[in-house]
This record gives structure tokens, sequence and C-alpha cells, in this order.
């Protein structure tokens, strides 16, 4: 089952429900936070939930993507109630990504040399994957957001006049509500591009804070139920209508370092991730972007994240704001 959110004839959010393929307004219902909630209230599973209402009229989603009245698949009422993070060095060909991305000249990155990001991801492989109910190695983890800087499909990327680079990251985001009792509830999966500046990234590791703080897309369409072991997707870059790169990418537990529930338990156990009512949008990482592959991002591309299982294809353009020179500043009282 996939959930979404669309701007309805009138202009009002509206729950989208698609079995199959079939997606249908889901009525009595305002909003899909508001679903949830009312699962977590009823101790129902979120398809039970759905079950207890009544389907509305067929909507053709593909037509409202170019319509651009998709939204973000779930939203906070007050943006600052939602959090968008992520984790990197998660899936079994990051580590080669991320060398690609800080390659040096074979005399100056000798043998004996390991890379925090090398050491990083062999921890993973070594601890990442603990037994059901145990704790393993914490990962690489990131913030990027709140819900202001969550992009609905269909919109713009838009990098600021500091950057040095924006491209995307095609990745599968969890999504969690927490209930009133501090208990985070998962209601399912989404597409993500986890957009991020690679080049300033490049420059220091230590950078790697400063690179993620930018916006982001996920959905349109919602995942509702487990991930697929093996999630194989594909993630290309338009330029002027054309396809200027094109490759697949993996997700799922089989491509992984780390469990889902090991990168749950290492963002979770932090007591101001468990806010009662907060929504959290989780990036488990990717092994695949294009910047490894020596593509330089430009004004306009279009950005295209499609998997099977996850319905329509998330899109998004990359803008990119004038350069700004000018510092911040910041009024005495």
């Amino acid at each position: 089952m996939l959930i979404s959110q669309i701007l309805d004839d009138a202009g009002n959010v509206a729950v989208v429900v698609r079995s199959g393929s079939e997606a249908c307004i889901l009525n009595g219902v305002g909003s899909t936070y508001e679903l949830v909630q009312e699962a977590i209230g009823k101790g129902q599973s979120l398809t039970e939930c759905i079950r207890g209402h009544e389907l509305g009229a067929a909507v053709d989603l593909e037509k409202l993507a170019e319509e651009r009245r998709l939204l973000v698949p779930i939203h906070h009422p007050d943006a600052a109630h939602m959090h968008l993070t992520g984790t990197g060095l998660t899936h079994l060909g990051s580590a080669a990504t991320r060398n690609a991305m800080h390659a040096k000249s074979e005399t100056e990155e000798a043998e004996a040399h390991v890379t925090d990001s090398m050491k990083m991801f062999r921890m993973g492989l070594e601890g990442g994957r603990p037994e059901a109910g145990e704790i393993g190695v914490q990962p690489e983890w990131f913030y990027k957001g709140n819900g202001y800087c969550a992009v609905a499909p269909g919109g713009d990327l838009v990098s600021p006049g500091f950057c040095e680079d924006g491209g995307e990251e095609p990745e599968i985001a969890g999504i969690y509500v927490v209930a009133e009792d501090g208990t985070p509830f998962r209601v399912g999966f989404a597409l993500a591009n986890e957009f991020s500046d690679h080049v300033m990234e490049r420059q220091n590791y230590l950078f790697l804070a400063h690179s993620k703080l930018r916006p982001a897309s996920f959905g349109p369409e919602l995942l509702v139920g487990p991930l697929p072991e093996s999630v194989d997707g594909t993630s290309r870059i338009l330029r002027d209508g054309k396809v200027v790169w094109e490759k697949p990418f993996l997700s799922g537990e089989t491509n992984m370092s780390h469990t889902l529930a090991n990168l749950e338990h290492h963002h979770f156990k932090y007591d101001v991730f468990r806010q009662p009512g907060d929504v959290h949008v989780h990036m488990f990482g990717t092994a695949t972007l294009s910047f490894a592959d020596g593509i330089g991002c430009q004004e306009g591309d279009e950005v295209e994240i499609s998997a099977p299982g996850f319905g329509v294809p998330l899109k998004n353009r990359l803008t990119f704001k004038p350069r700004d020179t000018a510092a911040t500043q910041v009024k005495v009282l």
C-alpha cells in the first residue's frame, strides 16, 4: 500500500491511498499526520486504520505530478517539529564512492593510509549488523534541517548563495512519528533526494555538517509496511530534456552494512529525537551519486529518482542562488 498527499481541486490537502494501480482519496482524513495519530491513538496498524475510512474519488497521480499538485507524503502542522536527518557510509559501495569524491594521487594516498571514511565503513561492516535486540556500532550521522527544508516533489532544490556545488543523492528514507509516550513509530518508507554540497565536503571532511544543511525532497508516495530486502532503483539527471547521467542505485538491507534497526536505534537513542508528536524523515544513505562520476549539476537540471514498488518517481529541479559574498549581520539588542 502507498500513501501520498495532494492538493485537491479546492486547494486543500488530501490523503491518497494506492493499492495496486488505483489511487483514491481517503475520506475523513485531513493529512497523513492526522491519520497516523489516529492509528497510534486507537492502537491500530496504519493499514487497519485506513480500512476504517471510506475511499473517495479516484485520482491520477501522474497527472497531478505534471500539475505540481503532489506534496511530501507527510508533514507536521508546525514545520519546526519535523526533522530531516540521515546516515552515511551505510551501503556496501559507499566507501568507494566517498573515496572517489576525496580522491588523491597514488603517491599521496599510500596503501598504508586509511581514510576516516574507510575506517567508518569498516566499523559498519564489522559491527553494523548486530543480532536482534543487541546494539551495534554507531554510523556516521548528519542533520539536514527541519520541515522548512522539506521540498515537495516537483519543487526546486535551491542551493544557497554561499554554496560550492549542489548535487543529488538518491536514497530511501524512513518516516517516523513519535507517540505521546515518546515511542517512535515507523510509518513507512519513501524515495528521497538528499541534496548536498559535495565540493564543500571534498575540501575538508569536517565540512560535512555544512555540506548537508540543504533542502531535501522525499516521496511522492510512502510505502507502508516493511522495506524490501533489496531496492533496485534508478537515478538520472536530465538537462534541457536530455539524459546526461543515469545509474542504478541499490538499497535495502541486502545492500547495506548496517541493519535498519541499528540505524534507527542510534538516531532515536537521543531523548531530543523522542519528543511527543514530532515527525522524523531519516535518510539511510547511498552508494550512487553523479558527483563521484565527475558530473557537475547545473542550473535547471532535473533529477529523477525511481524504484519499483515506490510509485510515482521523485522529480526535482536544481537551482542556485546568486553568489552572496556579504556577511550576515547580527544586530545587538
